[in-house]
């Protein structure tokens, strides 16, 4: 029989689980405020199309 020794906590994981979830909401929180930060261009033409009326069906 093997003596096995655990060299990490139960703690010390969770610690770093939390750590990296923390980096990775960060970088999520970053990318949204330089995203926002863009000015993108609002479309000038005026979009529209006639549906006729047979693509309609009546559902009851």
């Amino acid at each position: 029989m093997q003596i096995y020794k655990k060299t990490r906590s139960r703690s010390s994981s969770f610690l770093i689980i939390v750590i990296k979830m923390f980096i990775i909401l960060m970088i999520f929180a970053g990318i949204v405020f330089l995203l926002n930060r863009i000015n993108f261009p609002t479309p000038n033409k005026v979009i529209e199309k006639v549906i006729p009326n047979e693509n309609f069906k009546i559902v009851k």
